[in-house]
Parts: structure tokens; C-alpha cells; sequence
């Protein structure tokens, strides 16, 4: 009896231990969770489409900025045309104006020797009807002799050879101002 009893016993801690290993309230811990395979390839796509989304936006977003650069640079370029161009026409406004002012230096030049020519012509004149009057004063007195008479007309003769000279320059120097002009 005794050893029913202590079977028994052994038996029933047996019983008890091998209930309490397969006790079916016992939670597993596990590292992953578990997820619905479908779950998981809705995930994936939603994923993938938002990745190719954010591709798509990249790329053109990278053609806009491609695009601002080469506008900018067409800009650049066409100020820097532009910029030549306006250098060009200053350079030859410039060289005009030079040329203009050249030419009116050239003018007035020319004008100035017109005019000097004049009053060298006035002053010739007059010494020459000075001389004429000085010279009739003492032919008419009688005081002068033949070899006198001779040099006084030389001398007349002179002056109004350097009035025809005089007069000629102040042609030539008109007909420059005329060809200026």
C-alpha cells in the first residue's frame, strides 16, 4: 500500500508537471510580428508607388532647375550680345564724333586763315596807298630824282605784287572752306 501510495504520488507529479509544460496559456515571445502576407505586398506597393512618385517629382524638379540654368545662361549670353553691341555703337558714335570735331577744327582752321588772309590783304592795301600817296607827295614837290622815281615804283610795284599774292591764298584758302563745308 505504501507503495501505491508513493506511485500514485509520482504519478500524480508527473501528471502535473507534464500539464504545466503544456500549459496553453503560456504566450511565445517572438522577435517579429506577424503579419498578413497581403498586408505586407499593400505595404511594398504603396512603398514602391511613393518611391516612383518621389523619382518622378526628382527628375523634374531636376529638368526645371536644368532648364532655369540654360534660360539664365540664353539671358546671360543675349545681355552679353547685347552689351558688344551697344560697346560697338558707343566706339563708333565715338570715332563720329572725333571725326566730326576733326573736322570742325578743320573748318575753323580754315576759316581763321580765310580771315587772316583778309586782313593781311586790308593791311597791304593801305600800305600800299600809303606808299602811292607818299610818293605822288614827293613826285609832285619835285624833289625826287629819276633813280628815285624808279625805286618808288619798284617798290609800288612789289606791293602789289604781294597783294595779287595775298589774293590768291585767300582764293585757294575759300575754296578749302567751300570744299569743308
Amino acid at each position: 500500500m505504501k507503495i501505491k501510495l508513493v506511485l500514485s504520488a509520482l504519478l500524480l507529479v508527473a501528471v502535473q508537471n507534464a500539464m504545466a509544460q503544456e500549459n496553453p496559456t503560456t504566450t511565445i515571445v517572438v522577435d517579429s510580428v506577424r503579419v498578413n502576407p497581403i498586408d505586407l505586398e499593400n505595404k511594398k506597393a504603396e512603398e514602391k508607388a511613393f518611391l516612383e512618385e518621389k523619382l518622378k517629382n526628382d527628375k523634374n524638379a531636376l529638368k526645371e532647375q536644368e532648364r532655369i540654368v540654360k534660360d539664365r545662361e540664353k539671358a546671360e549670353k543675349k545681355l552679353e550680345k547685347e552689351n558688344d553691341k551697344l560697346k560697338n555703337e558707343q566706339k563708333k558714335f565715338e570715332k563720329e564724333q572725333k571725326k566730326f570735331e576733326k573736322e570742325q577744327k578743320k573748318l575753323a582752321s580754315a576759316e581763321k586763315e580765310v580771315s587772316k588772309n583778309n586782313e593781311k590783304l586790308s593791311k597791304a592795301k593801305k600800305d600800299l596807298d600809303k606808299m602811292q600817296s607818299k610818293f605822288e607827295k614827293s613826285r609832285s614837290k619835285g624833289k625826287l630824282s629819276p633813280v628815285e622815281i624808279e625805286k618808288g615804283n619798284v617798290k609800288i610795284s612789289k606791293q602789289q605784287l604781294k597783294i595779287t599774292e595775298i589774293q590768291e591764298d585767300i582764293e585757294k584758302s575759300q575754296k578749302k572752306l567751300k570744299k569743308l563745308r
